[in-house]
């Protein structure tokens, strides 16, 4: 099972911070960060996904 979150954020330091806390945690980058400017500040996202066995199978495994 593959679970996936889109973090966004202003681009700062916090932002980078909370990307390596989730890398740092079996997280893995999908795809390329974005960037948008909503007029005051730059907005980074960056998607992440983690692999983990189906819970609902896991039971049925021999």
């Amino acid at each position: 099972m593959t679970q996936y979150k889109f973090l966004t954020g202003p681009d700062d330091s916090t932002f980078c911070a909370r990307v390596t806390e989730f890398l740092n945690n079996g997280w893995k980058l999908y795809g390329n960060p974005t960037m948008s400017f909503d007029g005051k500040m730059i907005i980074a996202g960056q998607a992440i996904i983690k692999e983990e066995a189906d819970k609902s199978e896991a039971c049925c495994l021999k």
